[in-house]
Formats: C-alpha cells, structure tokens, sequence
C-alpha cells in the first residue's frame, strides 16, 4: 500500500516541499508523488540542487530520516466524526462520553494525567475551533475530565453551524507511577 500512498499523495504534504517549493513543483508539472517519481534524478539536481536527490527518493518511499520512538507525548486525545451533523447540546453531550472514556482509557493505561482540557469542534462547513482550559493541578478523575469537557462544550451553545467532529484532548501532561513503597509520585 505504501507506494500507491505515496502517488496519490498531493506535492504540498510531502515532508520538506513548503509552498514555495510546491510552488515551483507545480510549475513544473509536479502536483502529485506519482508526478514527482516520473521525474528523474538529473532533472530533480538540475531544478532543486542539493534538495533533488532527497526528492528523488521520497517519490520511491525511500527516506533515510531517523525513525524516533522516544519521542515524547505532549497530549492525549480522541475525537469522533459523526454520520449526521449535530446541533443541540443533548446529543452532543452524548457524543462526548465515548471520547472522554477513550482518552481516560489512555491515562490509565499509561499512567499520565494533563492539566489542560480542551475541546475541538469541527462544523459542517469544515470550519474548526478549540476551546481549553488549564487547570492549577492535573486531572485526577475521569469526572472531573467530563466535567470540564462539558463545560467547554455549553459555553458554545448555541453553536453557530452544525457540528460534524467533536474532539477532547489533555496537554500539559505529567507521569504518575508509584513508588516502591506504594506511594503515588507526579513526575
């Protein structure tokens, strides 16, 4: 699946081609991976220098950037897009509990906790907002996670579109792990 990925994939979303690289690639004819694998190694040198072979093998799947898996996680988050919009509160709260349980899920199995909630709304007309919270503690309770997140929703009501996608996240995260002698320390 992966080179056909790659092919299908507009110019502008590859890794290193910012707009007025994508610029120039579309004047070129570029607009897509599989635009960019007809190319060849000499014409891509030519047009974009010491950048071209990196292209070249982009186009191929190949990408010789480290791979980091101890990148550190700076939220937790869960969001669902809904087959028909939603526009009252009632059944938006009801959206939110499946969410809330998926991200608390999260901090339990993992041991984390994050001091900002926020809310994402994404409406009909694809339009986005986020709406957070910072909290002088981390949250400790899945309550106090839906609480919160409830609270963020109603100070949008009425909402002016219908809403498609509803996400919560947590930031400002922090590690919880026990001690030897069994006691909870915050990292």
């Amino acid at each position: 699946m992966g080179p056909a990925f790659v092919e299908a994939l507009p110019i502008g979303r590859f890794h290193g081609v910012g707009p007025a690289t994508e610029a120039k690639m579309h004047r070129l004819g570029i607009m897509s991976g599989a635009d960019l694998k007809t190319k060849s190694l000499a014409f891509l040198q030519q047009h974009f220098g010491k950048s071209g072979p990196y292209y070249f093998g982009i186009a191929r799947g190949i990408d010789f950037r480290p791979v980091r898996t101890n990148r550190i996680r700076k939220s937790v988050g869960a969001e669902n897009t809904f087959m028909a919009d939603l526009v009252d509160y009632e059944p938006m709260r009801d959206a939110l509990h499946p969410i809330i349980d998926k991200v608390w899920r999260h901090c339990e199995a993992t041991g984390v906790r994050g001091r900002t909630i926020t809310l994402k709304m994404k409406f009909s007309d694809f339009t986005q907002i986020t709406r957070s919270r910072s909290e002088n503690t981390a949250i400790g309770f899945r309550e106090a996670l839906e609480t919160a997140s409830l609270e963020l929703l109603a100070r949008e009501m009425p909402v002016p579109r219908a809403v498609r996608l509803l996400g919560v996240s947590l930031s400002n995260l922090e590690a919880r792990r026990q001690d030897p002698a069994g006691m909870l320390l915050i990292e």
